[in-house]
């Protein structure tokens, strides 16, 4: 008798706990499927400037997990896509893939013929809107697959400038959406995670001023890849800033927002106060916080930004960020003083939350979620990384571990 082959597993999302996932369940014998609807993997992992506490840059790591999904059989990559559907059944699940229209396909070379020809710029969505560039191009320099895309709907009427450049007939302007359907044994959603949008924190001046920007922004500043060429300057006049103010807790751990902690956030910007004096040592960097949370080995960080020339801590909850003349003015409750005072920064930078991104994803596989959007997982449907809970690129790969265990054992139960 010949033995039916297992289903493979599914993994949803391909930042760094979609790929830990899909990599271990591979390396342990199973056959994988990673959907990924970004144009290339690396999530939000990709758009940091450097990982904490080591304060090396992240596509290090990941060129080496890229190089892991190359030459693993087992793991078949599939990104510009979504999953639409999902039914259980009695081998597992039965799910429904949506591929977005390839303008760019697998010929592609990464060659760059197609982009001096492109009248079309667009806001780049891996520099957080903070920039422009061609509507056909490479997503960023660490992309994988190496492969351009394009946004079509803002080619002009008629133009096809760029498919005339390609020499390897790799630009189909026509080309449509498909579905298809797989067969997954089991499920691990790792679909990330969203910054709390800036413009819902008006009271501390996200999306009054250009420079109140949020700690994913900041991160792009630094970046040598990002809007400004890695050097933090104010939004609104390109200067250097000579005092940064960092708010912590910004619509987090607050009843009118994110009523829980995101886990990050202070060591985030104990990474972000080391840019700002490593390029502007002169500059004045405050940190306004409610709680200093930095467990286990990164308190090292903490020691270290506390005594650095030119930086304070402050207790206290800024309550009010306005323009003030060509700054900023900040209204703080000084915890430890007990009393209100008045403070001027030249940028402000907000340390905004994480989100749980699983969208219609809850939806689309019956999942319940907690009372904050986290998943709650299921015997055939695995969570991990931070749409299970608020944690860093470490607690998420041994997190993703862990569910790429789980999910291999619910496989096995329902073959």
């Amino acid at each position: 008798m010949t033995a039916t082959p297992s289903r493979p597993l599914l993994v949803v999302g391909a930042g760094i706990a979609g790929i830990t996932a899909a990599l271990e369940a591979a390396e342990a014998g199973r056959e994988v499927v990673l959907v990924e609807r970004d144009a290339c993997v690396g999530g939000r992992v990709l758009r940091n400037h450097h990982y904490f506490p080591k304060l090396c840059p992240p596509s290090c790591g990941m060129e080496i997990n890229t190089r892991r999904l190359e030459r693993n059989p087992r793991v078949r990559v599939v990104t510009g896509a979504q999953v639409t559907g999902c039914r259980a059944n009695a081998g597992g699940y039965e799910v429904t893939i949506t591929h977005a229209p390839a303008y760019v396909n697998d010929r592609c070379t990464a060659c760059g013929a197609c982009t001096p020809v492109c009248p079309a710029r667009v806001k780049d969505p891996f520099n957080l809107d903070m920039s422009e560039v061609p509507a056909v191009r490479l997503p960023h320099p660490n992309a994988w697959p190496k492969r351009f895309v394009l946004d079509r709907q803002a080619c002009p009427s008629g133009c096809h400038a760029c498919r005339d450049a390609c020499t390897y007939d790799a630009i189909d302007l026509d080309a449509g959406e498909r579905t298809e359907t797989l067969q997954a044994g089991a499920v691990v959603l790792a679909t990330g995670w969203d910054p709390y949008p800036l413009e819902r924190l008006p009271e501390v001046g996200g999306g009054r001023s250009p420079d109140v920007i949020s700690n994913v922004q900041m991160e792009r500043l630094a970046a040598p890849a990002g809007p400004t060429g890695g050097k933090i300057v104010r939004p609104s006049d390109q200067q250097p800033p000579k005092r940064v103010a960092f708010v912590q807790c910004a619509g987090s751990r607050d009843v009118n927002h994110l009523p829980y902690c995101s886990a990050v956030c202070c060591l985030a910007s104990l990474k972000q106060a080391i840019y700002v004096k490593e390029q502007l040592p002169e500059a004045e960097v405050t940190i306004y916080y409610i709680d200093r949370r930095t467990p286990g080995r990164n308190e090292e960080m903490l020691g270290r930004v506390a005594a650095m020339d030119g930086v304070r801590l402050v207790k206290g909850k800024v309550a009010k960020v306005e323009p003030n003349g060509p700054g900023l003015a900040l209204r703080v409750e000084d915890a430890q003083a007990g009393r209100i005072v008045h403070a001027e920064a030249d940028l402000v930078v907000l340390a905004t939350g994480m989100v749980p991104s699983l969208g219609d994803g809850a939806r689309v596989f019956g999942l319940a979620c907690d009372d904050d959007g986290f998943g709650v997982e299921n015997s055939g449907i695995v969570v991990a990384g931070v749409a299970h809970r608020p944690e860093d690129v470490a607690a998420s790969t041994r997190d993703a571990t862990a569910a790429a265990a789980r999910a291999c054992v619910a496989a096995g139960r329902s073959a």
